[in-house]
């Protein structure tokens, strides 16, 4: 089993382009499921069917794991076995038929305006590492970047001449995205002053680097967004997934096209993208109750009719 498991993390890294976070995490939840397998005495991938997925499912519902969870690890199974029935490995696909708990929906969170503003004004430019950490917020707001996405970049995927880039996303798709004039310009400076300093004598392609001059790492962007939202007085949690929220959520309540958007996150499916307009419907009575006339009255304190008797 853990001969397929290494194929198949091959196969995620070559063939997928998956990011190493992800592979990662599809690698725990198999190896979490082996374990059960191991409990249960079953030493062969073809011994497993439905009713063995279903007692994983119970164990885990049992043991209070919860419905995030449990739906990430079905999903790695689903993946893994759909790879194991490609390759011949196994003839039945055990998971094919099994559906995890429904999951809450969750509306994905985000930044105000002025709460970017407040991120974007923490780092200290007067650094190399400053300047290539306001490039780094700047484009992960300004272009929906996931992190492994602005991570991989090379210097060859930015054109400052069109403020596009060239970005290979999910499932090794390519798309266009784009930048506005303040990124391009931080990130301009960055490619002037901040790399040069950075990359010292080295040779490297990647355009975001670390001060040892090689390419930065996921962790290290996380880490960094976290510092900044700290040091701006940011409560919560604040990641890099935050930021494409933010960038999708400003899009459309700024009159951006559905489909538009979708093109510029990389969403295969619309139905991926029609979570923010969720987020921006929930901004309606709000600005509803700001600008109609009636609607004001309405929140004023009506008094109840008089229960005296005459």
């Amino acid at each position: 089993m853990e001969e397929m498991l290494s194929k198949y993390v091959r196969y995620l890294t070559v063939e997928r382009n998956l990011s190493p976070f992800t592979i990662r995490n599809y690698s725990t939840d198999i190896l979490h499921f082996f374990n059960f397998l191991k409990m249960e005495e079953i030493e062969s991938l073809e011994d497993i069917d439905h009713s063995i997925i279903r007692n994983y499912l119970g164990q885990l519902l049992d043991n209070g794991t919860v419905r995030a969870s449990i739906s990430r690890k079905m999903s790695a199974l689903r993946s893994f076995f759909r790879y194991l029935n490609q390759q011949n490995i196994i003839t039945n696909d055990p998971v094919s038929k099994i559906s995890g708990p429904k999951q809450e929906k969750r509306l994905p969170t985000f930044l105000t305006s002025e709460e970017i503003l407040d991120l974007l004004n923490a780092p200290d430019t007067s650094t190399p590492q400053g300047v290539r950490d306001l490039a780094i917020l700047e484009m992960l707001y300004a272009s929906g970047l996931r992190v492994s996405e602005i991570a991989s970049l090379d210097m060859g995927s930015v054109d400052m001449e069109t403020f596009q880039i060239r970005v290979w996303g999910k499932g090794a798709k390519e798309r266009i995205v784009l930048m506005g004039q303040p990124a391009a310009e931080i990130l301009q400076q960055y490619m002037d002053f901040g790399r040069n300093k950075l990359l010292g004598k080295k040779k490297e392609r990647a355009l975001f680097l670390n001060r040892y001059g090689q390419r930065i790492g996921e962790r290290r962007i996380q880490h960094l967004i976290k510092k900044y939202a700290q040091q701006a007085g940011i409560g919560g949690r604040v990641f890099p997934h935050m930021l494409r929220h933010t960038f999708a959520t400003h899009m459309l309540n700024g009159g951006a096209d559905l489909r538009v958007v979708q093109e510029l996150l990389g969403h295969a499916n619309l139905a991926s993208t029609q979570i923010y307009t969720h987020v921006t419907r929930s901004q309606m009575r709000s600005r509803y109750l700001e600008a109609h006339p009636r609607s004001q009255e309405a929140t004023k304190t009506v008094r109840p009719p008089s229960t005296s008797s005459d």
